[in-house]
């Protein structure tokens, strides 16, 4: 799936676009990901987010290696709330194939979030044909 849209922000470990015509920024995360990274991340997906007045997330974790779940209870309590107080309303997660990075999206997910729904997926194509349905 080639993603539509303007890249925001291109960086080792994440490129950022959006589509206004369908209202939708997407995350593309790449390799290892540590705390900081995630944290960092999560922070530009929350600015261009703000900026943008968006409600939709694609957030792709395809090629994301390894295990990251140090900022697990930092994504879910912390950086999630933001988000839906900044206006996300739908969140496409795509797993990662590698293992150790699909426990971390889950680990993430387990201690709850309110506001948003969020759903996991193993393919793009997927993730984005959930998200046009839904919003």
């Amino acid at each position: 799936m080639k993603v539509k849209g303007r890249t925001l922000i291109s960086e080792p470990h994440i490129t950022i676009s959006y589509d206004v015509l369908e209202d939708i920024l997407y995350s593309d995360w790449t390799g290892s990901q540590t705390n900081e990274s995630v944290m960092d991340g999560c922070e530009k997906m929350l600015h261009y987010l703000k900026l943008h007045h968006c409600t939709k997330v694609l957030n792709d974790n395809t090629r994301v290696t390894g295990m990251w779940d140090d900022a697990a209870r930092w994504g879910a309590e912390s950086w999630f709330p933001r988000m839906h107080e900044a206006g996300c309303r739908l969140f496409a997660w795509v797993y990662s194939p590698d293992l150790y990075s699909k426990l971390s999206t889950d680990k993430t997910l387990s201690y709850g979030v309110r506001g948003i729904v969020i759903a996991t997926f193993d393919s793009k194509d997927t993730a984005l044909a959930w998200l046009r349905a839904m919003g």
